[in-house]
């Protein structure tokens, strides 16, 4: 199945270091210049902004997936999205992302990402999709939960077949790759 959309988990905050930021929004330009949809959180905080920013100042789609309570606050909802989802809540949110994404990537973030994440990563564990999970490990963030897997498999808790469904990234620029992406090779992520 080709890939037209690509649901990206990634932090409400934008965290302590700027290459979070600066990982998110390459990646948001990458993927849109490869002709890919966005769909994330809806929201212009975090991570998300960046992310959706680039999308969009690189001629993207990003399509946005809010529950009613968040889509409420002033300001949290991006404002320039190609498509908004609103529903009803978080967990309806997760399926509807599911849905819309023919593979997922994760930035660094915090318990939502990595929540939200693992859920799909399990849905592919229990084959209820068989849509790419990439995790795009920015300055080494998910270290601590490389090793958590590392463990869950040597304790016998996660298969080795498991693990290797997430696939790692180290930088914005394999994504495509991983993802199996024919212009992999051939998009530019630098500005200019």
């Amino acid at each position: 199945m080709p890939i037209e959309a690509v649901t990206v988990f990634c932090g409400a905050k934008p965290g302590l270091a700027e290459q979070h930021l600066r990982a998110a929004g390459e990646l948001g330009r990458t993927l849109a210049r490869a002709g890919l949809d966005v769909v994330y959180g809806g929201a212009s905080v975090g991570l998300m902004g960046p992310l959706a920013d680039e999308a969009l100042s690189a001629g993207g789609r990003v399509v946005g997936v809010i529950p009613e309570s968040l889509h409420a606050h002033e300001g949290a909802t991006h404002p320039r999205l190609t498509e908004l989802h609103v529903v009803s809540d978080m967990h309806r949110r997760k399926a509807v992302m599911a849905d819309l994404g023919d593979a997922f990537v994760a930035l660094p973030g915090g318990l939502g990402t990595v929540e939200e994440f693992f859920e799909v990563l399990t849905w592919s564990h229990l084959g209820l999709h068989g849509k790419p999970c990439v995790l795009l490990d920015s300055g080494g963030y998910y270290r601590h939960l490389h090793a958590f897997l590392s463990d869950a498999v040597r304790e016998g808790f996660v298969t080795a077949g498991t693990a290797r469904r997430l696939v790692v990234c180290r930088r914005v620029d394999e994504v495509l790759a991983a993802l199996g992406h024919p212009r992999a090779h051939t998009v530019v992520t630098e500005r200019g």
